[in-house]
């Protein structure tokens, strides 16, 4: 809501991205709504975050904060709803409360409140990892009439489904697990030789310039650039770390995990996997370039309605997302095994 660099950093898409629901962390019905209004022409939903338990989040009154002020959320649902119209959807993604009552009223009034679908993680915002609470989702699903995600600790496809066969839930929600394998969900217990090329190509194809392209495809002698348009390492790297952490040996992986520049990482993979970026023919790239997101007068519309609370936050934003390279990716730093 308040950074043109923040939407240009944090929010990307292409026409072969749908159906997509864009995620923000909220505790205000302007900061929502404004940035729900925001993304609105590009995606099909939003999702409010109670879920998050990170410190930081806790600290600035966001994420599984929220849920000790439910009437705030509410709120925010309400306002969502009556301001963006259907079918564009408005939905929660939540934790468990240590009473589960608290959890199961929490649920029935947001379906009152209009909310599309709400998406529990499992387990109390004390809870980082261990064993979900299975008998939850099942006791929320029967009594609310609205589609019900459940999510937590899912490494495998016969995870979802048992859960589904035990709870009865309309679909899993799977985070971490397929930060490892992004192919999980077809049933492979580990990323394929294809999903590594998928990525490859995805990162030297959706981010390269329209101008770029089409000097690669008049000159074949022109390689795809070492350096993909508009992508940060961190991000290039970070995803084939966890990616290739059930593929690699340990030594391995030490090494791939240490890697520090675009070229080395080509080279790693060429050697290991025989696999260079491939690039799309004209069709597919039209549809997988970055669509221009344009917010040009939409930014203001929301820009009077009430002033930001910076006292929620000590007055600046804590969370650099340009410097902070993230615990769980320093965790795969050396030889450990994860």
């Amino acid at each position: 809501m308040n950074s043109k660099k923040a939407r240009r950093n944090e929010f990307t898409t292409n026409a072969l991205d749908t159906p997509l629901i864009t995620q923000f962390a909220a505790n205000t019905v302007h900061d929502f709504v404004g940035a729900a209004h925001l993304v609105a022409p590009y995606c099909n939903g939003v999702d409010l975050n109670c879920g998050c338990p990170q410190r930081w989040a806790k600290e600035q009154g966001l994420g599984c904060e929220m849920l000790k002020k439910p009437e705030l959320i509410y709120d925010i649902v309400r306002q969502c709803r009556n301001t963006i119209s259907k079918p564009f959807t408005v939905s929660v993604k939540m934790r468990l409360l240590k009473d589960l009552k608290d959890s199961v009223n929490i649920c029935k009034q947001l379906e009152m409140c209009g909310v599309s679908y709400l998406s529990v993680h499992a387990r109390t915002s004390h809870q980082i990892t261990g064993k979900i609470n299975k008998e939850a989702i099942k006791l929320i699903k029967e009594n609310c009439n609205i589609p019900i995600v459940a999510n937590g600790g899912i490494t495998s496809l016969e995870q979802c489904s048992e859960l589904k066969n035990v709870t009865n839930c309309d679909g899993c929600m799977v985070a971490n697990g397929l930060l490892s394998n992004p192919t999980l969900l077809s049933g492979k217990n580990r990323t394929t030789l294809d999903c590594i090329q998928n990525w490859l190509d995805i990162c030297y194809n959706s981010t390269l310039t329209q101008t770029a392209y089409e000097k690669q495809v008049k000159n074949p002698t022109f390689s795809i650039t070492e350096k993909p348009y508009n992508l940060t390492f961190q991000c290039f790297h970070h995803h084939l770390v966890f990616m290739l952490e059930r593929v690699l040996t340990k030594c391995e992986k030490k090494l791939f995990n240490n890697l520090n520049s675009f070229s080395t990482v080509l080279d790693f993979i060429q050697s290991r996997f025989n696999v260079i970026p491939r690039l799309y023919d004209s069709e597919q790239f039209l549809k997988s370039v970055v669509l221009n997101v344009d917010y040009s007068g939409r930014d203001a519309v929301y820009a009077d309605l009430k002033p930001i609370n910076l006292d929620l936050i000590g007055g600046k934003v804590r969370y650099d997302c340009e410097t902070n390279d993230g615990n769980f990716f320093k965790s795969k730093i050396g030889c450990n095994d994860i």
